[in-house]
């Protein structure tokens, strides 16, 4: 890809370890040429293994934020990802809806990968009432997909999604007891492709973030959503192969596995 970076606009928490937040954000996007702009939504206090804190940031601050950024080049994605207290939730609302022409990719982020929860019952309420009809693609995993609907019919809850707004919904299968990874993409009221994948062996931190962040590139560069979400799943598999393990907890993707020759 060459040419001009298009810009993909960052709603997401900081990570100080590295492995997801806007830190998986931004590498994805400069893997697929784009321009990350962030906007950060919480600090976290958190590690290789559980997030221990959220600290979100001023719902005044995310607004004029966003609206600089906007105000200066052309964004051709919105990326969503940890958002962490409802009235964060009401201030990206604030922005996306006068920008209805720029597409949206939110990546439901409800729990950590250690367990702790991290979207109140007020939060999802707002999500399910005030976010989900602005969004264009919904990426969570089959966890957060039953959370969402109280459905443990995966494409049940994926219709129900649909119903409350999301013009796409992207149900990743890492967390199902399968030998190989099913992920379900959905659109117009039906499933519209199954991609499989080989599973691999260990427990990674920000995948969902970088499958997301891969996709909103893969948009933002102009690509439909199925090949999109097509080339994301390789591009996060090939991370994921690649990952290595900074701490004494999760593997962390190698995102710029690409740049492997040694400077």
């Amino acid at each position: 890809m060459t040419g001009d970076r298009p810009s993909v606009l960052c709603f997401s928490g900081h990570d100080p370890s590295g492995g997801a937040g806007i830190q998986a954000d931004i590498e994805t996007l400069i893997s697929f040429s784009c321009h990350a702009a962030s906007v950060i939504t919480a600090l976290t206090e958190q590690d290789s293994r559980n997030v221990k804190k959220i600290i979100p940031q001023r719902p005044e601050d995310i607004i004029s934020q966003a609206r600089s950024v906007l105000a200066d080049f052309p964004v051709k994605a919105f990326k969503i990802g940890l958002i962490g207290h409802h009235e964060t939730a009401e201030a990206i609302c604030s922005i996306l809806q006068d920008y209805p022409q720029i597409p949206v990719i939110l990546d439901p982020v409800l729990a950590a990968g250690g367990g702790t929860e991290l979207a109140t019952e007020q939060l999802l309420s707002t999500l399910k009432t005030r976010l989900l009809p602005l969004t264009h693609v919904l990426t969570p995993n089959s966890i957060e997909a039953r959370r969402l609907t109280d459905s443990e019919d995966l494409t049940d809850a994926a219709m129900k999604l649909m119903k409350m707004g999301c013009k796409a919904v992207l149900i990743t299968g890492t967390h199902e007891d399968t030998e190989a990874v099913s992920n379900q993409l959905y659109q117009d009221g039906k499933m519209i492709k199954t991609l499989a994948c080989t599973r691999l062996p260990y427990s990674y931190h920000g995948s969902g973030c970088t499958f997301a962040a891969a996709i909103a590139g893969l948009i933002a560069q102009g690509l439909k959503l199925p090949d999109a979400v097509s080339r994301a799943q390789d591009y996060t598999w090939n991370a994921l192969q690649n990952a290595y393990r900074p701490g004494q907890g999760q593997h962390n993707p190698a995102r710029l596995f690409w740049t492997t020759t040694s400077l």
